[in-house]
């Protein structure tokens, strides 16, 4: 019994509307409506919605949340998270909320808020557009002790460690390469969230919406090592680092062998990007992605 997808998002953002305006206008999400204060934004996929937005004095994750395949796996979960370092912060049960399901909200071992979710609700209408986000791909979060939160993804919720490298550890729940990666940043943060897009076309093209609405890109368009995807990565009006990715290797857990830190050198030395293209991050998206940013906000 196994987490089988990244679901959703809630971030806490300081200005509704302005954050509401970009991720339709900008990031061409699909708002839902509000409900206790909260807009929930689908994608053009399946997934009832991929972010939630919430009022927050200070920009922030607040919590992502997990997909589980039934009620069973929920309850068997809710059991392991406990004995793995976790902290369930309610027991399972039914979520009164748009799209609702069947789950409950824990803490990891590095006190990280998630939630485990069943039998939410679908839309019928799902197709890949040539520009818009399909699903969730990813989420990338910064580490204190990097080897207890991997650990603890891999014994309570069943992520599968597909790759390390010096800066971070990548773990899969299905056959995507990774669905969350941790950093070994030092601090508990957010690092970024990727969004997926149909194809290369597909990011070129979101990506153009997000520059002539007045958001530059901060890194990229470039491809990665570890899971072999195209990125191109934004920061939205809270200084949150998202990402349009595409292309993300699709892996066999019986027959991938994970790379060890050792494996991954770009081709260009001193430029992450494994094409050689990409000028390398702006400083504004290194201190987004760092964690600096959030610390000096709760300072």
């Amino acid at each position: 019994m196994s987490i089988t997808a990244l679901r959703s998002v809630e971030f806490g953002v300081a200005d509704m509307e302005r954050s509401i305006a970009f991720y339709e206008a900008t990031w061409a999400l699909v708002p839902l409506g509000r409900y206790d204060h909260a807009v929930y934004l689908r994608a053009s996929g399946p997934e009832h919605h991929v972010v939630v937005l919430r009022p927050s004095d200070v920009p922030r994750l607040i919590r992502a949340n997990f997909a589980a395949p039934d009620r069973t796996a929920v309850d068997a979960l809710y059991e392991r998270i406990a004995k793995a370092g976790g902290k369930p912060l309610a027991q399972p049960a039914l979520v009164d909320e748009p799209g609702g399901g069947y789950g409950f909200s824990f803490l990891d071992a590095e006190g990280r808020e998630f939630r485990v979710l069943s039998d939410v609700e679908q839309h019928s209408d799902a197709q890949p557009l040539p520009d818009r986000p399909y699903k969730l791909s990813h989420l990338v979060i910064n580490g204190a002790d990097t080897d207890r939160s991997t650990a603890f993804f891999r014994e309570a919720l069943g992520f599968r460690l597909r790759d390390q490298t010096a800066r971070m550890d990548f773990l899969g729940c299905n056959a995507d390469h990774h669905s969350v990666a941790i950093t070994r940043m030092g601090n508990v943060s957010l690092n970024h969230v990727a969004f997926e897009v149909p194809n290369l076309d597909s990011l070129m093209r979101a990506s153009a919406r997000v520059r002539r609405n007045g958001t530059p890109i901060e890194w990229g368009v470039g491809r990665h090592g570890p899971g072999n995807n195209i990125f191109a990565y934004f920061l939205d009006p809270n200084e949150l680092a998202i990402e349009y990715t595409a292309e993300i290797q699709q892996v066999d857990d019986a027959t991938y062998r994970p790379g060890k830190p050792s494996d991954w050198q770009p081709p260009v030395p001193g430029n992450p990007d494994y094409w050689g293209f990409a000028e390398l991050p702006t400083r504004r998206f290194e201190q987004a992605t760092s964690g600096q940013a959030a610390a000096a906000a709760h300072a």
